[in-house]
């Protein structure tokens, strides 16, 4: 069934009224809660800088408390609110909206509006997701650092209302929007939690494939088991760099794309500096092919074989580098320390059969071209077009002009 055959026959008939949020509800500020304010247990609250991190479409539940009876004293959100992040860095998460859902009625900061209406609350927040909407809201975002947008814009907006003539059926009709959307969600859901527990599963499988500690085998360094090619790195100024489509690699990854290489090849770069190296959010030691630059921020090594270089590469991540690191400000793995890293050198054999094994669940647990991620990918692409569609009415013309 096409969309539009869905939407006429959810509609059956009813007409689409495009109204304001200001038409349809209240903007109501909310009161000053600094994040020293939170407590154990107490009363619920939503801190704004909470709803860009915290929470999704809907919560029944806060993260954070604070004392009763300061809570006395606060504009609070009841069930089938909104609550309103009015501030960001980001134009994008101006105004990021959370339905409160939960039984109780909840302390909300300022820099967040509490907006109180007739329509269906997880409708509403959905919406408050679609491109129509941040269409709508970035001509009324004010600030240079931080962005942000006031209820007098927010009440500015339009939303589409289904057959608000028969406020009954609009809500049916609202309903089963979400309930559609609802499904897209846990779907993502389910995946997610599925991908977090397949990379337990393999942490726990290449750690164990990796302990030698009751195995006979050979130790040798890093030094002796890679050439090092450091001295070959050149980095430049971002304002010197010429714009082209080769990588050029950093402690971290590509920090940008350029004109020209300076190597060719398979080559294992490791992070030489930065904070990741004892935070470790991604990983320090990653693998890059063909043409490349790297600048000074990452060591290069180069092995003999596919096994070698990605058997190095599976143990550098599993291991507790800390003892080879110096500086706590600035993290630094010179190359001195880096050469003297002591690995595990089983028989080559070996090293194929871990790397076999591992570069499979490497792929269902990381690869954005296979397995989990990449699903997870496709269903959040499918998810924010059928948002899109099913909230996206007949626009009045004033609109699409």
């Amino acid at each position: 069934m096409s969309s539009m055959s869905f939407m006429e026959k959810l509609l059956d008939g009813y007409e689409v009224q495009w109204k304001t949020l200001g038409d349809i509800g209240d903007f109501i500020r909310g009161s000053g809660i600094q994040k020293s304010d939170f407590t154990e247990s107490g009363a619920g609250c939503i801190h704004y800088g909470q709803i860009h991190t915290h929470y999704g479409t809907w919560a029944v539940k806060t993260k954070s408390f604070i004392n009763p009876e300061f809570a006395e004293r606060l504009r609070k959100a009841n069930t089938g609110n909104l609550v309103i992040a009015t501030t960001s860095e980001d134009d994008a998460a101006v105004a990021k909206a959370v339905a409160w859902l939960g039984e109780e009625e909840v302390a909300v900061s300022t820099d967040a509006y509490i907006y109180r209406h007739t329509i269906d609350p997880k409708y509403m927040s959905y919406f408050f997701q679609t491109e129509l909407f941040q269409t709508q809201k970035k001509p009324h975002i004010t600030g240079i650092k931080v962005r942000r947008i006031s209820g007098d814009s927010l009440a500015k907006i339009k939303i589409p209302i289904p057959c608000p003539e028969n406020p009954k059926r609009s809500l049916e009709i609202q309903a089963e929007i979400v309930r559609i959307l609802d499904a897209f969600s846990e779907l993502a859901a389910e995946l997610a939690a599925e991908l977090t527990a397949r990379k337990r599963q393999y942490n726990y499988y290449r750690d164990q494939l990796l302990n030698f500690d009751e195995r006979d085998v050979e130790w040798k360094t890093l030094g002796e088991l890679a050439e090092n090619l450091d001295s070959k790195r050149k980095p430049i100024r971002s304002g010197l760099r010429d714009v082209g489509n080769i990588p050029y690699y950093g402690a971290s990854g590509i920090v940008d794309y350029v004109k020209d290489y300076i190597f060719d090849g398979d080559f294992l770069l490791v992070s030489e500096d930065g904070a990741n190296l004892l935070a470790r959010n991604t990983p320090i030691a990653f693998s890059v092919s063909g043409k490349s630059w790297v600048n000074n921020h990452a060591h290069v090594l180069k092995f003999e074989t596919y096994a070698e270089r990605r058997y190095v590469e599976y143990y550098l991540n599993s291991i507790d580098l800390t003892p080879y690191i110096s500086g706590s400000a600035q993290p630094k793995l010179n190359q001195k320390n880096l050469n003297g890293i002591k690995i595990p050198n089983p028989l080559p054999e070996e090293k194929e059969r871990i790397v076999a094994i591992l570069d499979k669940f490497d792929a269902l647990a990381s690869s954005i071209t296979e397995g989990l991620p990449r699903e997870i990918a496709l269903r959040q692409q499918q998810y924010e077009h059928y948002r899109d569609l099913l909230l996206s009415f007949p626009e009045p013309e004033e609109m699409g002009a």
